[in-house]
């Protein structure tokens, strides 16, 4: 788990702000994003697929919208948990280079899987829907694995895909 388990972080936006009236809050996050790429070059905005134990894992900051108070905030490394791996989270490009094409069969299109910088409100009710707040190839936009659909290769990094932290990895939920 991340720094917060689903008891952890249900309990720090329940009831919304302790300092104010305010009930929206606005979660920042690493989720997990599909990416279609041609010739290494994304052929769509992708998609979210992350469950809610994956959109709880990569929490590392929640704050009020009114009043910007912080219920809860980390500087490690929301994957690894690497002491300040925060702060190189948000600055680097993604490590993992995607060939142009598949080393096994020659395709032109892989497949994907990104972790990626967002942002999501919370509000009482409501289920947050996440907006991206980097893109293919920025800072915050960092691959993790690739594969080709025709003939099954795949290549997954070996080291935290956020702040370059040797593994192992510590397992996800």
């Amino acid at each position: 788990m991340g720094r917060l388990d689903e008891r952890s972080f249900e309990t720090a936006v329940q009831g919304g702000c302790p300092r104010c009236p305010g009930t929206s809050l606005v979660i920042r996050t690493f989720l997990d994003r599909r990416v279609l790429l041609m010739l290494a070059d994304p052929n769509d905005a992708g998609r979210w697929v992350h469950d809610g134990e994956k959109f709880i894992d990569g929490t590392y900051r929640i704050s009020c919208v009114a009043c910007s108070h912080v219920l809860f905030e980390s500087p490690d490394c929301p994957r690894c948990h690497a002491p300040d791996g925060l702060a190189k989270a948000l600055a680097d490009t993604s490590r993992l280079a995607v060939p142009k094409r598949c080393a096994s069969c020659n395709e032109l299109e892989l497949l994907g899987l990104a972790l990626v910088h967002a942002e999501a409100k919370h509000s009482p009710g409501v289920t947050p829907k996440p907006q991206p707040l980097a893109e293919w190839g920025e800072p915050g936009h960092h691959m993790v694995a690739f594969a080709c659909e025709s003939c099954d290769a795949a290549v997954v990094t070996q080291r935290c895909p956020l702040c370059d932290a040797p593994g192992p990895l510590r397992e996800r939920p």
